[in-house]
């Protein structure tokens, strides 16, 4: 089989199902006369069985996601494998897996996924005997953030020192994964095979999951229906709904789910960064993947080309080694420095600094990483909206270092898309921010800003299903009169029911500020009531201050109003997480 049949023939493969390519495998032995139609080769594999736990920690679901495909491709492989959520398990449980992988996700700057929380603390601090245990870790992040796939790293050492064996290297991998895990599998799996199972692993590749025809390999042209400015002339926020169509896409989702928007770069944006760079944009690039294209189409389409992380400037140091002044900030020590050169600056302002004569073309989107789509929390419910999915984005502008800069996708959602134009998608499931199954469960939601989106969603859903469990929402902005938003649906839920309570905290309103945490302070009685009554408690939002300041509030609410000390308020608000009664989708 040549090269170019090889790719064929594996392109088939990632199209089918397991048991297909058992079936095919059969049917190719029958051809050549080598025995029974349905004598598949996986089916052999699988025969072997060897126990193989299968460890995620995911936030947004995309370590969930590799996890079943891992499984899959294990059992394809004479594994027979177990998939644990570490939201699941404690460190103990460990112990009885002679093989293990893990998959994890770093979220924000270095810390563990919202639900493997409690997990990352316990493996950090009790001595559990992992002598028996051979393991290999595929670690998740985003090389943006300074505390890049530190959640990996730090449970990739911890076994290591609780007496596991690695079994094969970690690998950590940026927003742009596919490759890096692909290599990553492929080597744990080797390593974790005994002779029987690696003699399948020769005959039964790693596949891409099957779904939909249209998904995160290939987004779906949404048409935009609608943009409605939400905030009032005199605000200082600019905030947008939007409403996509799905029709034809066979994409779904629930309330709670994201949907990821693949943007490209601002025309300006790409002209700055081609000055800097001293390039006129007809020069001819490659993107890993794709097609040869001139380079001021590629740096709009396929690169990040605007966020400065540690991640460029040492691939730019590679590029630009007479620098000593980049040599010798990539080196401070204390990272302070770094830290505030990085903030508010862009990829141009770095060229233009360190290498100012310029960039090949090549040398310019070497420093790049693909562009990776934005995930936004979902404000519409199907029920409500059938074949189409709402959006609540607020559009980034800001001013640094005297100039001005925006977020890609929000800029691109609000300057660069009218109306009856298609804007690429695909959903993305959110299995650890779900209403209650049950109905007439109470719930308190917990939405400042566009953290509203997903209550939207709840709120819709919860009153086209007649769930009749009461809804609690306290939302949160600057101004009343100009940022209250969906401000007239919350008065119709009110009045038809389907809302039985609204709290609201302005904090421009009043000389003293006022936000979510101090409505919840004022209300603790009665919200401590609602959670004895068996409410769920959902917050949604900012991670780096809010969600903190509402968790400290519920602390308050269950000593004061619970009557409990600290340390059992916090033990009670941990049970809600366990119980997924307390559950956050933050950002």
């Amino acid at each position: 089989m040549n090269s170019d049949q090889r790719s064929r023939f594996d392109a088939l493969l990632a199209e089918l199902s397991t048991d297909q390519q058992s079936w095919l495998g059969g049917w190719l032995t029958a051809r050549t006369g080598g025995g029974p139609a349905l004598a598949a080769p996986a089916t052999a594999g699988a025969a072997v069985s060897v126990p193989l736990t299968i460890l995620y920690g995911t936030e947004s679901g995309n370590s969930e996601e590799l996890a079943a495909r891992t499984a899959k491709s294990a059992k394809s492989r004479g594994f027979k494998p177990t998939v644990k959520n570490m939201a699941d398990l404690s460190p103990a449980d460990l112990a009885k897996s002679e093989r293990l992988v893990v998959i994890v996700s770093t979220w924000g700057d270095g810390e563990p996924p919202e639900t493997a929380t409690s997990f990352y603390k316990g493996l950090m601090s009790e001595d559990v005997d992992l002598s028996k245990v051979s393991f290999s870790v595929c670690a998740l992040g985003d090389t943006s953030y300074e505390q890049f796939c530190k959640t990996g790293k730090d449970v990739d050492a911890r076994l290591a020192t609780l007496g596991g064996k690695r079994v094969a290297e970690r690998r950590d991998c940026d927003v742009d994964y596919e490759d890096s895990y692909q290599e990553w599998v492929e080597a744990a799996f080797t390593a974790l095979a005994p002779a029987a199972v690696a003699a399948v692993s020769e005959i039964s590749p790693v596949v891409a999951p099957v779904g939909s025809t249209f998904g995160k390999k290939n987004p779906f042209p949404a048409e935009l229906l609608d943009k409605v400015l939400l905030n009032g002339r005199g605000s200082a926020k600019e905030t947008w709904h939007y409403e996509l169509s799905l029709e034809g896409s066979g994409l779904t989702y629930e309330p709670g789910d994201a949907l990821a928007v693949l943007p490209v770069n601002a025309p300006d944006v790409v002209e700055d960064i081609l000055r800097a760079a001293r390039l006129s944009g007809s020069e001819s690039v490659t993107p890993k993947g794709g097609q040869a294209k001139p380079l001021a189409e590629a740096l709009r389409e396929d690169f990040e080309i605007t966020t400065l992380s540690k991640a460029v400037l040492k691939k730019l140091a590679e590029v630009a080694p007479a620098s000593e002044s980049l040599a010798a900030l990539l080196a401070d020590e204390g990272k302070e420095e770094l830290r505030e050169y990085l903030w508010g600056r862009w990829i141009a302002d770095a060229i233009r600094q360190f290498a100012p004569d310029g960039l090949s073309a090549e040398a310019l989107t070497g420093v790049m990483r693909k562009l990776p789509p934005r995930l936004y929390s979902i404000a519409s419910s199907p029920l409500e909206h059938p074949g189409e999915v709402h959006l609540t984005v607020a559009s980034v502008r800001y001013d640094a270092h005297g100039a001005p800069r925006k977020g890609v996708a929000s800029t691109y959602l609000a300057d660069l898309v009218e109306n009856g134009d298609s804007v690429p998608v695909f959903t993305q499931p959110n299995k650890n921010f779900r209403l209650p199954t049950e109905g007439d469960t109470p719930i308190i939601m917990v939405g400042p800003g566009t953290g509203i989106a997903p209550f939207r969603s709840f709120v819709e859903h919860r009153a086209a299903s007649g769930a009749s469990g009461k809804n609690w929402l306290i939302f949160g902005d600057q101004r009343y009169q100009f940022d209250f938003l969906y401000q007239l649906e919350w008065q119709d839920h009110l009045k038809n029911g389907s809302l039985h309570k609204l709290d609201v905290a302005f904090s421009r309103d009043q000389p003293e500020k006022v936000y979510v945490q101090d409505r919840i302070r004022q209300r603790a009685a009665e919200l401590f009531a609602w959670l004895e009554e068996g409410a769920h408690f959902y917050v949604c939002g900012d991670a780096s201050r809010m969600a903190h300041d509402v968790h400290e509030a519920l602390i308050d609410v269950v000593t004061t109003a619970g009557g409990r000390k600290r340390e059992e308020a916090e033990a009670y608000l941990e049970d809600l997480k366990k119980s997924k009664r307390y559950q956050r989708d933050v950002y």
